[in-house]
């Protein structure tokens, strides 16, 4: 079982050492698992991230021009299927992660949720606003005329916003609502009834949940659970469209940090409640004991780290970079190089130094489930050296680095030219990061993630000329690799398909 949480930052996770309690059933968990502190995407956001879990596949080897999976591209799903298991995906309404992208192969039941609508107020009179919309109209005129005579920009921005928010918004009763995509709760008792059907069936079922994305609408249940605040929707629906201001600097932003971070935090608290009620169910028809569990996210979220929000395709910082990676096989021996107890109520991390790029998960859990990677795989099974069986005397050829990468500033996979961008690269070690631009003129800029874990200082000097060095050589390499590399019959299957798309839209 893969579970893959959208926008799930790695130290948001009581397990990685956060001290809200956002994760109690996970932390109970990891006990019996194997934890990685370090574990990198390969590409973010989601459109970027993807193709390495499910394919063990850099996400612009195929060009970055390609945005998903090509047809009949081998991805964990298809070698699961083939080897006999009963296969099913449930993905909470990303529109990134469908058949348009091509995630539905290697499925025998792909069910994305893009159908999903929030619940409707059960008052239609409650959901008019008390000003009518002739005279919105007016009023919203008269003010952005009035504001541009007189200079006045920044009042008008900010009085456009209290009447939008405050006055014009339809009311409602509950943040269900206002929800964007279906809670995990949905998501889950769509994988029960599945999981049901398939007797006693080997499986593989993939889960994507979208509870930590914005905009942030938790259950009121798990907010009161994480916080013991009762927030009216009204107050939640502000918060969001406050915080997804382009027109509010970062100090007034910072006002309202915490509490939007507690909405964030809650859709995690909100996933973690789901997880366990999912593995009490397979508890309860005898399949835990033989079950494989992994649980990631596709990429983390910014909250002013760097001035910025969310996870646009601009930034591979470590909040959008590093995410959560717990893996519980049955009957594992936990590793003896483990780390030092990460935090209260969790488990010792396994895999102490290792830097676990994504294009590794998906033979990794091949490995475990003793079944052989197709030969296309870029990735490698890191599973003998998470235990700590290969790799700590430094003979073996392990990867030392993690690669991150997408397309700057293509924040919609659905414009062909958005693709086009410039390439945006990072290469992490154990302890430093390089991250460039690959543009004419670009400067790269190297950190030293121990001295300096909030990247808020790139490295300058001489004595950083042989680190300098040896990252872009790397990045080198990985470019001239996949350029030279791409598969012409991949490109042109998925250029195909595109085209067939088109005819029958």
């Amino acid at each position: 079982m893969l579970i893959t949480v959208d926008c799930l930052r790695a130290d948001h996770c009581g397990f990685n050492g956060y001290s809200r309690s956002t994760t109690p059933f996970l932390d109970s968990l990891a006990s019996e698992s194997m934890v990685v502190p370090t574990a990198i995407v390969a590409g973010a956001p989601t459109y970027y991230s993807l193709p390495a879990i499910m394919g063990s596949r850099m996400p612009l080897a195929l060009g970055r021009d390609v945005v998903g999976l090509a047809p009949d591209e081998a991805t964990l799903a298809t070698t699961l299927q083939q080897a006999g298991y009963a296969t099913a995906a449930f993905s909470a309404a990303n529109p990134y992660i469908s058949a348009r992208f091509g995630y539905d192969q290697g499925f025998e039941v792909f069910r994305d949720f893009l159908d999903f609508e929030a619940a409707a107020t059960s008052d239609p009179e409650a959901a008019k606003s008390p000003l009518s919309g002739h005279f919105r109209g007016t009023l919203n005129r008269w003010l952005k005329k009035s504001g541009q005579a007189a200079g006045l920009n920044g009042i008008y921005d900010e009085l456009y916003f209290q009447y939008r928010v405050r006055i014009a918004a339809p009311a409602v009763r509950s943040v269900d609502e206002l929800r964007k995509y279906p809670s995990a709760d949905i998501v889950v008792e769509s994988a029960e009834s599945w999981l049901a059907s398939i007797d006693s069936r080997p499986f593989f079922l993939w889960i994507h949940l979208m509870d930590p994305h914005h905009p942030y609408y938790p259950p009121a249940a798990a907010l009161r659970d994480l916080t013991g605040k009762d927030l009216s929707p009204a107050r939640v629906r502000y918060l969001n469209e406050f915080w997804n201001r382009s027109d509010v600097a970062g100090a007034r932003l910072q006002k309202h940090k915490q509490a939007v971070v507690e909405l964030y935090d809650a859709g995690i608290r909100w996933v973690d409640k789901q997880i366990a009620r999912l593995v009490n169910y397979l508890q309860r028809s005898g399949r835990w004991d033989n079950c494989v569990l992994a649980l990631t996210a596709d990429h983390g979220e910014e909250f002013l780290e760097h001035g910025r929000r969310y996870h646009a395709p601009v930034s591979l910082s470590e909040e959008v970079a590093r995410v959560p990676l717990l893996v519980r096989v049955p009957g594992m021996q936990k590793a003896e190089h483990q780390a030092p107890h990460m935090g209260p109520q969790t488990a010792r991390p396994s895999g102490a130094g290792v830097i676990f790029s994504h294009l590794h998960l998906a033979p990794t859990l091949l490995e475990i489930l003793d079944v052989p990677p197709p030969p296309d795989f870029q990735g490698k099974s890191l599973w003998k050296r998470l235990q700590g069986e290969a790799g700590s005397d430094g003979r073996d050829d392990d990867p030392a680095e993690a690669i991150s990468e997408c397309v700057y500033g293509c924040t919609n996979p659905f414009n062909e030219q958005a693709r086009l961008s410039p390439r945006l690269l990072s290469v992490r070690d154990a302890r430093y990061k390089l991250v460039i631009r690959l543009e004419p003129g670009a400067v790269e800029e190297v950190y030293d993630l121990i001295s300096d874990p909030q990247e808020k200082r790139p490295l300058r000097g001489r004595e950083t000329a042989e680190i300098r060095r040896r990252l872009l050589l790397r990045a080198m390499e990985h470019v001239n690799t996949t350029s030279i590399a791409a598969p012409a019959a991949a490109r042109l299957n998925f250029f195909l398909r595109d085209l067939r798309l088109k005819l029958h839209a």
